[in-house]
């Protein structure tokens, strides 16, 4: 089979980037706060952003490459059918949950954008920004869902990429 689609990939290499850069930021604060007692207004609240966007980019991947957590004790014991069948009702929740999420998310965005609503913290950014991680975020897990729904229909185990996140295993 073929390894993980390049934007898969990239969405995971930012994601990675962003928990970087979040560490870093943190880092950073801690560093300022109590070795020189002067705190930044900028690190927490970026850094939030950071791991909000990092986590929510990464699901995608996380869902191609079966790296989600799964408790798999039943289905394990079950004949390669049961296990497509689970697979396959597992795949559909999953479309499912990222469209309504995906849906509302976007009208959540979308409010806080029209009325120009922001963190209230020193730094005042808009919460529009934050918020639009939720509906770009499921909406890309709602396509990935969708393809693995499509490998289980026909007969793909999950995660059978040859390779993963691009790495030979």
């Amino acid at each position: 089979m073929k390894a993980l689609s390049f934007p898969l990939l990239a969405l995971a290499w930012i994601a990675a980037l962003l928990f970087l850069l979040a560490g870093g930021m943190l880092t950073y604060e801690v560093a300022a706060r109590y070795l020189f007692v002067a705190p930044t207004i900028w690190a927490a609240e970026l850094s939030q952003l950071c791991l909000i966007w990092g986590t929510l980019i990464a699901m995608p991947w996380l869902l191609a490459a079966n790296r989600h957590i799964a408790v798999d004790v039943l289905t394990e014991r079950l004949n390669r059918t049961g296990r497509r069948l689970c697979q396959g009702l597992a795949m559909a929740a999953i479309t499912a949950f990222s469209a309504v999420v995906a849906w509302k998310g976007g009208g959540i965005f979308y409010d806080s954008f029209e009325r120009g609503r922001t963190t209230g913290s020193m730094l005042d950014l808009p919460t529009w920004i934050s918020e639009l991680a939720v509906p770009v975020g499921f909406a890309l897990l709602f396509l990935q869902a969708l393809v693995e729904l499509g490998k289980v229909l026909r007969g793909i185990e999950p995660g059978d990429t040859g390779k993963h996140g691009g790495v030979e295993t």
